[in-house]
């Protein structure tokens, strides 16, 4: 697993949505590329990054920093690709036009592409999350799967920004249905959030939070080594009621 600090590009600015409402907006930062400067600085080795100008009209508008929202051509996607960026997410594409969905993939590989699917209730949600697609989102990621994806997001939108942790199961499910390990998001509070994905660890490729960091809930750091599998002492002294002993402070 590893860590995906989130940056929503919106009118230019770093900000996150409540469960997807392009009205309910919390600005975080002016400067995006500052923000990921110092996700970098603090130990971030991804970078999860969405136009949501874009999502929303259909054209990416913030293209400097893009990787997601409103790539629906070939043409986008190679611009993107050309300026850096290490993977494209495609999302409302997927479903609305599958024979691009397939093009793109014949055309720069698993290893440059996402699928990113975003649900409410099950379905796959389309046009950054404000219309339903009628399409199971368990469905759509099969139909991924058999043209040759290999990473997807998944976002549980009535968690997203809303820090109330992460629903196992329903990623569990989701990586079956992919065949693959799927990146996380939405829901994630605390390191221990993280930490409750061990369960299923065979099923997550990776964990995205932004609202989390940009509130001070969780840190960078002790994401990353929540992630990793190595424990800071004091999220072992928050899970445990009582002290510990010079034997388990040493290990």
């Amino acid at each position: 697993m590893y860590l995906l600090p989130a940056i929503d590009l919106l009118d230019g600015r770093a900000v996150r949505l409540a469960k997807g409402d392009y009205d309910a907006v919390t600005v975080y930062n002016d400067d995006p590329a500052y923000q990921a400067q110092l996700f970098e600085e603090a130990g971030a080795t991804w970078l999860h990054v969405v136009d949501l100008d874009g999502a929303k009209s259909g054209n990416p508008d913030n293209l400097k920093v893009e990787v997601g929202g409103g790539v629906r051509s070939l043409e986008a996607a190679d611009r993107l690709l050309d300026a850096g960026a290490t993977r494209v997410i495609l999302g409302t594409a997927l479903v609305r036009d599958p024979d691009f969905a397939q093009a793109v993939i014949e055309k720069f590989g698993p290893d440059a592409l996402v699928a990113g699917i975003d649900a409410k209730a099950g379905e796959a949600a389309v046009a950054g999350w404000t219309e339903g697609s009628g399409v199971a989102a368990a469905d759509l990621a099969r139909r991924m799967a058999a043209m040759g994806y290999e990473h997807l997001v998944y976002t549980d939108i009535a968690r997203d920004g809303m820090q109330t942790g992460v629903e196992n199961d329903a990623y569990a499910k989701m990586a079956a249905a992919f065949g693959n390990p799927v990146i996380v998001s939405g829901g994630i509070a605390t390191a221990a959030d993280i930490r409750a994905l061990a369960p299923i660890a065979d099923a997550v490729e990776g964990v995205i939070t932004g609202r989390a960091i940009y509130e001070g809930t969780l840190t960078v750091a002790d994401g990353v080594a929540a992630c990793d599998g190595t424990f800071h002492l004091s999220d072992r002294l928050e899970e445990e009621e009582r002290p510990l002993t010079i034997e388990e402070l040493e290990s």
